[in-house]
């Protein structure tokens, strides 16, 4: 059953589920390079504040964070996933709601959890007041599975970020 995140009892469990997702960001794109660069930034101190970009967030609105426990018949004991949606004080960063983060554990690929805790996230959208009424996310155009699962999902090509390096 998604909920919101609880940073009595979860955030452990957060935590190994944001490095793998990092982990994931970088692995099978992009070449060991880019691996190597989303592992490197896995420091205490970036867990440090990202765990206070979380703090502010879900004091915004508890709803940022949703997890879903693993529910005991899986590997761990720890979230079977999680989504993380930016609050609406910041929807003017893409004038609509961001899904900044999706991740779902290796063992409940395939289940009901990826599809649980999008249905979280756009329930959340949906209730926030936005400048356009999207929700908006990146994904790697490598990644075929997470492209699939958000054209499921409704999601269609709008337009396509670009980086550089600093």
């Amino acid at each position: 059953m998604v909920r919101p995140y609880d940073s009595n009892t979860d955030a452990e469990a957060l935590w190994e589920a944001k490095r793998a997702f990092e982990l994931g960001l970088g692995s099978g794109t992009g070449g060991d390079d880019k691996r190597a660069k989303y592992e490197g930034k896995l420091t205490d101190d970036y867990r440090e504040s990202w765990f206070t970009w979380v703090d502010r967030c879900v004091t915004d609105d508890e709803r940022c964070v949703l997890v879903e426990p693993d529910d005991g018949e899986g590997p761990g004991d720890g979230l079977a996933g999680y989504v993380f949606v930016l609050p609406q004080r910041l929807a003017h960063v893409w004038d609509a709601a961001v899904l900044n983060e999706l991740y779902v554990a290796p063992a409940h690929r395939g289940t009901d959890v990826a599809d649980d805790l999008m249905d979280g996230a756009v329930a959340f959208a949906r209730s926030m007041d936005l400048p356009l009424d999207r929700l908006v996310l990146d994904v790697d155009r490598e990644n075929e599975r997470a492209k699939a699962f958000y054209e499921r999902h409704g999601f269609a090509h709008w337009g396509e970020m670009v980086a550089r390096e600093l």
